[in-house]
């Protein structure tokens, strides 16, 4: 479904709005770390929870980095599985704000192999 898992794809270190969840977060009243969150809700935020299908074979997992297409590290899973539906390995994880284009072609470093992955919308299935 592509929901956050509190202590892998949300934690004390990431923001609402890195996860995709300002939506949720009402800016109407103060609360705990309001101001920060106003400033990053304005100014932008540095990395960004996408999903991601694995076109090759592999499986990612929780700390793999992600790599754009020249092998740099862009970000890191912080969770994924194979889907049993989809038969193909799914997951979730930070990149740099700049790479978070649906349809963007990356990569997971799998056991040091670059499995080929594309960025897509969540939830993963569609009804």
């Amino acid at each position: 479904m592509g929901y956050c898992l509190y202590g892998n794809d949300i934690d004390d270190t990431t923001s609402p709005l890195e996860a995709g969840l300002g939506w949720i977060t009402k800016f109407t009243k103060d609360f705990v770390y309001s101001g920060f969150l106003s400033i990053q809700k304005e100014k932008g935020v540095t990395k960004k929870l996408i999903g991601f299908e694995i076109e090759d074979k592999g499986i990612p997992r929780h700390g793999y980095e992600i790599w754009d297409s020249s092998h740099q590290i862009i970000g890191a899973v912080t969770s994924g599985t194979l889907s049993p539906t989809l038969k193909k390995g799914i997951g979730m994880g930070y990149v740099a704000a700049d790479s978070t284009k649906i349809g963007n072609e990356i990569f997971i470093n799998i056991r040091n192999k670059a499995v080929k992955a594309s960025i897509v919308k969540t939830p993963f299935i569609k009804k």
